[in-house]
């Protein structure tokens, strides 16, 4: 059964960093799965923050981050990972990563598989 695992989150103060991870069980990444990170803060519906191609040469980046957080993944671990830099108050939120076959979508509708969740807090 394909799982996905986040781990990484926690309190860190503004201009902080973090690195979310996200490991995979039940398939190995090489299978044409794209990977995704998205946010949910409270009273805010799901956006999509980042996501990495299976072969890991496309990436996409919500504007909101773009230029401070960095998708990666390590085929050889079945691992994603997502840098965050110079973190803001207003990227406080719940991070999911999600799997889908084929390319990258921002869209939280299109992805079949879903981790539990990750706490991000930013704060001072």
């Amino acid at each position: 059964q394909l799982q996905l695992v986040e781990s990484g989150g926690g309190l860190v103060q503004p201009g902080g960093s973090l690195r979310l991870s996200c490991a995979a069980s039940g398939f190995t990444l090489e299978e044409s799965y794209a990977i995704a990170w998205f946010r949910q803060a409270p009273g805010k519906e799901r956006e999509g923050v980042s996501c990495i191609t299976s072969g890991g040469r496309s990436t996409m980046y919500a504007d909101s981050v773009n230029g401070r957080f960095t998708v990666s993944r390590e085929n050889a671990k079945n691992t994603v990972y997502l840098q965050m830099n110079s973190l803001k108050p207003s990227d406080t939120a719940v991070y999911y990563c999600a799997a889908k076959r084929g390319l990258c979508l921002m869209s939280f509708t299109r992805y079949d598989y879903w981790g539990q969740g990750t706490q991000v807090t930013v704060s001072s």
